[in-house]
C-alpha cells in the first residue's frame, strides 16, 4: 500500500511539473505558425523584416525600428540591417524576439523552417491540462537494456510529409506487457538515460496516433525500469506547428497500454 501511495504522489508531482513547463510563456503550447523559408528573401504574415534561408544560414534583414532582437551569450542584440543565423539540424533553433512574440528558426534535414511562439496563442490561453490515464502499478516494468557495439545512426519518417529525423539508436530495450516481450529501439534521453517512442494498441484511438516516449533511467547491471504511467506526447499532439519524428520502425507494442497520457483536448 505505501509502494502504491509513493507511485500516485510521485506521479502527481510530475505530472504538474510537466503540465507547468507546456504552460511556459514560450512552450510548445504558444505556437501559432510554421513556415518554410526559401532562398528568396520574403515577408512573413504578422512579422517584420524579409526571411530568406542560404546553404549559408537563415538571413533577416531589417532595421532598428522594426524591433527584432536576435537572442545571443551576450543578451537580445537589435537586428540593423541584416543577420544570418545558423541552426543545427535536429536541434532547437535560433530564437529572434519581437515583442512579446519569440520566432523560433529550425533546421529540419536541408530545410529552414521558422516557427513562431505567441503567449496569446489559443492552444495555450485555454489549456486546461492533460489528460492521462489511472496511474496503476502494474504498468511499471522490469525490462533489459542491450547496447549495440557501437551506436548506429537512424533515420525515421516526420509527422510533416516528406520530412526525416536523423537519430542515434545506442540500443534495444526488452520487455514484457501482458505475458507478450517486445523489443523496441532505444535513443539517448534528452537528459540522460534512454527514451523509448512506440506504438501502441490505443494509437490513433484514445492516444496520440503518432505514439507516445517514456523516459528511462540509465541502465544498471544492463537492467532498466520502465514506468508506462509516464508516457508523454510529443508536441505534435498539442500543435500543427511541430515536425516531431514518427517512432523507429517496429517500435510497436501489440497490447494496449492504457497508462500515461491520453490524446489532449484540442
Amino acid at each position: 500500500m505505501t509502494a502504491t501511495l509513493d507511485l500516485h504522489s510521485a506521479w502527481d508531482a510530475w505530472h504538474s511539473d510537466r503540465e507547468e513547463q507546456l504552460r511556459t510563456a514560450h512552450g510548445w503550447l504558444s505556437l501559432t505558425a510554421l513556415h518554410w523559408l526559401t532562398p528568396e528573401p520574403s515577408t512573413v504574415e504578422g512579422l517584420p523584416g524579409l526571411w530568406s534561408a542560404t546553404p549559408d544560414g537563415v538571413v533577416v534583414t531589417a532595421s532598428t525600428a522594426d524591433g527584432l532582437f536576435v537572442r545571443g551569450v551576450r543578451g537580445p542584440l537589435p537586428v540593423d540591417g541584416t543577420a544570418v543565423l545558423h541552426p543545427v539540424n535536429g536541434l532547437p533553433g535560433s530564437l529572434v524576439e519581437v515583442g512579446d512574440k519569440v520566432v523560433e528558426i529550425a533546421r529540419r534535414t536541408d530545410a529552414h523552417v521558422l516557427r513562431v511562439r505567441d503567449p496569446h496563442a489559443p492552444t495555450r490561453t485555454a489549456f486546461t491540462g492533460v489528460p492521462a490515464f489511472d496511474v496503476d502499478p502494474r504498468w511499471v516494468v522490469d525490462g533489459v537494456f542491450e547496447a549495440y557495439d557501437e551506436p548506429r545512426p537512424i533515420t525515421v519518417d516526420a509527422v510533416v510529409d516528406g520530412l526525416q529525423h536523423h537519430l542515434t539508436a545506442v540500443g534495444v530495450v526488452r520487455f514484457v506487457v501482458d505475458g507478450a516481450e517486445h523489443s523496441l529501439v532505444a535513443v539517448p534521453g534528452e537528459q540522460g538515460g534512454l527514451s523509448l517512442h512506440f506504438r501502441d494498441a490505443t494509437s490513433g484511438v484514445t492516444t496520440y496516433p503518432g505514439g507516445r516516449s517514456v523516459q528511462v533511467p540509465d541502465p544498471v547491471d544492463g537492467r532498466v525500469t520502465i514506468d508506462l504511467n509516464r508516457l508523454v506526447n510529443l508536441p505534435c499532439a498539442f500543435t500543427d506547428f511541430a515536425t516531431c519524428p514518427l517512432p523507429p520502425a517496429g517500435n510497436a507494442v501489440s497490447a494496449a497500454v492504457t497508462a500515461g497520457e491520453k490524446s489532449p483536448l484540442r
